[in-house]
């Protein structure tokens, strides 16, 4: 259908390929993707994959950034910077989808962050990176964040794939004495070493803590083994702290909260600088793959900068969702380019399963995509489309309002739903997508007068839709929805296509057992083992073991259903064009 509508339209047809598939279509003739590189009779790759935390777009040196990042770089210059890449809005979502390839409206986390009091974590019946690298041979190991949920001892790290763990489960924390509040009624420590509270490490900051770890973990490991090694850092998030040396370098700055996140990030950097170093003191390095990410747009009332990207952290805007990111690995074919091709981070859960030459029998359906080829080689990327989110829950019962249907939606999509998608060259948002702000640099937030001078949104007032020409306009500063109402029409039928294959979002409400103070001052699981149950009004996911006295007041709920709708995009025909 919508191949059909496309064509009527007279959209020029540059490429089409099948969702799902590995193959691309160029110039009339079929190329097929190669879904690894690796060096002959040796072992597949070392997987390192480094996630930091609120890393603003325009916070990197090779982004003309203020802040002195020379490691990565260097890093990102002899290997290749993807400059098309997306990511989330926050912190929750990214992650999934790293984890399981999928998009978030099939893993019921289409709303918000996992909280640290709500009874829910990942699917269990959807296998994650780590439990598919497991099974394929490798070590794997976690180091950092998780802030995938934790109510259950099997929704741990090393309950879902990982043989060690040394970090945090909740969404953030003080970096040296890791105490964490869910808003002020709930606070409790949340440094974990395994599955137990890792107190005698409290006061150590988190970034040289958790680089101390991995310099361990590779120290230790059998180079003839292949290894996994996630690292989550807690930095640049949130309380702004940082070893006072680090704060010396930016003297100058006088906006507080940037000169803090700038000597964070500095840290970060020579973190980074130390893995490496170790990889290629430990014989690893040329058999290794490096991936860097931010895990969403920086928060500029933070420190944090995304300009020229329009908005930040928490929207889906391109400073949301436009995500610092690039790979270098002695294994690229060509390296020292900069990458155009559409990629997203539910991308590196088949790729890297790829690179690792894991089956692809037990996949599963997935909404990544295999993009070594593209990345390594050049090759035309099998991606052309991003399903951002659709967020029902953001849809409050009473807002009903026929316009956002009938007019803005053309009687195809609801308006007033979250929603936001990516086709070939066009974005198209609605609903209440985010602050819109332009915040330059020198704007950020330092006294009373930290709004004076910025770029305030003009086109959020009274609308539910939005459509960019990415390629050509990627600040969004040019809304062309009532322009083009032909590209309004498609984008809105493709976010009604992906909405049939939704399963139903799982937001249950806290649960005042999660408290710390009922569990020795500690953030931990604290609804024991139970078998297929969840609690009443909302959603426990990852059950594995057996029921507990704590779970009286549960109601029983078969697993099966967690299970997505077969999709019906399996075998639609998606457009690349440029109008």
């Amino acid at each position: 259908m919508v191949l059909r509508r496309a064509v009527e339209l007279g959209f020029p047809l540059l490429g089409v390929v099948l969702l799902g598939g590995l193959c691309c279509v160029q110039g009339g003739q079929k190329q097929k993707v190669s879904v690894s590189q690796r060096v002959p009779d040796t072992i597949p790759p070392h997987l390192i994959f480094i996630l930091a935390d609120d890393q603003g777009y325009g916070d990197v040196g090779y982004h003309g950034s203020d802040i002195q990042t020379p490691v990565l770089d260097q890093l990102a210059g002899e290997g290749v910077k993807l400059e098309n890449y997306y990511v989330q809005p926050i912190c929750s979502p990214s992650r999934s989808q790293l984890m399981t390839g999928r998009y978030q409206i099939h893993t019921g986390l289409q709303h918000s962050v996992i909280r640290a009091r709500q009874p829910l974590c990942l699917p269990a019946d959807t296998p994650t990176l780590a439990e598919r690298l497991l099974g394929a041979g490798y070590s794997t190991h976690m180091v950092g964040k998780w802030h995938l949920g934790f109510c259950l001892p099997s929704c741990l790290p090393t309950g879902r794939g990982f043989q060690s763990f040394l970090g945090s489960l909740t969404g953030s924390g003080d970096h040296f004495s890791y105490q964490s509040c869910d808003q002020a009624e709930a606070c409790g420590f949340d440094l974990h070493d395994g599955e137990r509270p890792a107190w005698e490490m409290s006061g150590n900051y988190s970034t040289t803590l958790y680089i101390d770890r991995v310099k361990k973990i590779l120290r230790a490991h059998d180079s003839r083994k292949p290894l996994f090694l996630y690292l989550a850092l807690q930095a640049v998030h949130t309380p702004l702290q940082v070893p006072n040396h680090y704060l010396q370098r930016y003297s100058g700055v006088e906006n507080r909260s940037r000169r803090h996140y700038a000597a964070m990030l500095s840290c970060v950097d020579e973190a980074v600088g130390e893995l490496v170093q170790e990889l290629k003191t430990r014989d690893l390095y040329q058999n290794s793959v490096l991936v860097y990410s931010s895990d969403n747009g920086g928060q500029p009332l933070s420190g944090g900068c995304n300009w020229p990207l329009r908005g930040g952290k928490g929207t889906y805007w391109e400073g949301g969702i436009r995500a610092v990111g690039f790979v270098h690995s002695p294994l690229l074919k060509q390296k020292g380019k900069v990458s155009k091709a559409m990629i997203h981070v539910s991308d590196w859960y088949p790729t890297l399963l790829s690179l690792a030459g894991a089956p692809v029998k037990g996949r599963g359906k997935l909404d990544g995509h295999d993009v070594w080829g593209a990345i390594s080689r050049g090759l035309p990327c099998p991606r052309t489309e991003i399903l951002f989110n659709i967020d029902p829950v953001s849809r409050k019962p009473g807002e009903a309002d026929p316009r956002t249907l009938a007019r803005n939606g053309f009687g195809i999509w609801d308006t007033a739903v979250r929603a936001a998608i990516r086709a070939g060259d066009w974005k198209l948002l609605t609903g209440n997508v985010g602050d819109g702000d332009w915040v330059p640099p020198q704007t950020l937030p330092g006294g009373p007068q930290q709004w004076q001078g910025m770029e305030k949104r003009r086109d959020q007032r009274g609308k539910s839709v939005w459509l960019f020409n990415i390629t050509a306009d990627p600040y969004e500063r040019s809304d062309l929805a009532e322009a083009r109402p032909e590209v309004v029409k498609l984008l809105l039928g493709r976010l009604a296509e992906y909405n049939q294959t939704a399963v139903p979002p799982r937001n249950p409400s806290d649960d005042h057992m999660a408290d710390p103070q009922l569990h020795g001052g500690v953030w931990t699981p604290w609804l024991g083992e139970p078998s297929n149950k969840v609690p009443a009004g909302g959603s426990v996911v990852g059950s594995k073991g057996k029921g507990s006295s704590k779970m009286k007041h549960y109601q029983n709920v078969k697993h099966s259903s967690l299970d997505c709708k077969p999709s019906t995009l399996e075998h639609t025909l998606v457009l690349h064009f440029i109008v």
